[in-house]
């Protein structure tokens, strides 16, 4: 039993290796432009609209909810880069059940990459919303005193992003491996069930991570006042 399709080695030539992670990880991303291709290029807008387009509409409608929900702002400038995030993290667990196939989230390096667009795309967003000396001056929050902690809390989320995704999808897919090889078949079948369910979770909460981040780096200090005074108008109302 592979412990991680990392050390699934399909060519190796010197120093350039090709194992399973690298091709599984391809084979998701190209699945996803077909099928979006398939799906887009004959869009309807008129009474007929087809399964694929109206599923389409239905999952872009969701991911934008959950933004706008998340936000309380607009949610398509993040739609693009969140809702990838979500489906190939979704998509990569799903086709779990495939014989020979093994999530490329359950490598530690997929899931370090995916963590590390994160990390990039937080003060990207910041900026593009706020300006470099807006962005910047939430390091110093609430105080100067603050600036190492602060820096050190961007490295060490991108670092529990990672580990998270990575050890709920290796751990669920060694416990089907492991379930199949000593106890009869509908056990394990019972146990791949429940892991597709956990990478399903698993993709939204990271996604949902991943917008909170988002989110917080790109808060104006209007945005930071209007919650301080929501938070001090509950509190006075609970009293």
């Amino acid at each position: 039993m592979e412990i991680s399709p990392d050390s699934i080695i399909l060519w190796q030539w010197r120093f350039i290796i090709i194992n399973a992670t690298l091709v599984f990880s391809w084979l998701v991303m190209a699945l996803l432009v077909i099928i979006s291709l398939l799906i887009t290029r004959n869009l309807s807008t008129g009474e007929y609209i087809s399964r694929w387009q109206s599923g389409l509409e239905m999952t872009v409608i969701f991911i934008k909810e959950q933004i706008r929900d998340i936000t309380q702002r607009d949610p398509l400038p993040y739609l693009p880069f969140l809702g990838t995030l979500l489906l190939f993290i979704s998509v990569s667990n799903l086709l779990s059940p495939v014989p020979g196939y093994q999530p490329p989230t359950g490598s530690i390096y997929t899931t370090a990459a995916l963590a590390l667009c994160v990390f990039f795309a937080v003060p990207v967003f910041g900026i593009t919303r706020l300006g470099i000396k807006g962005y910047l001056k939430h390091y110093i929050q609430p105080t100067v005193f603050m600036l190492p902690f602060n820096i050190i809390g961007e490295f060490s989320r991108t670092l529990a992003l990672a580990v998270r995704l990575f050890g709920n999808v290796m751990s669920g897919t060694m416990i089907a491996a492991i379930l199949l090889s000593v106890v009869p078949l509908f056990v394990p079948v019972l146990m791949q069930l429940l892991d597709l369910l956990v990478g399903q979770i698993q993709a939204y909460i990271f996604t949902v991570l991943a917008t909170v981040y988002i989110a917080s780096a790109s808060k104006t200090q209007t945005e930071d006042t209007e919650e301080e005074a929501e938070y001090q108008g509950e509190n006075e109302y609970e009293e």
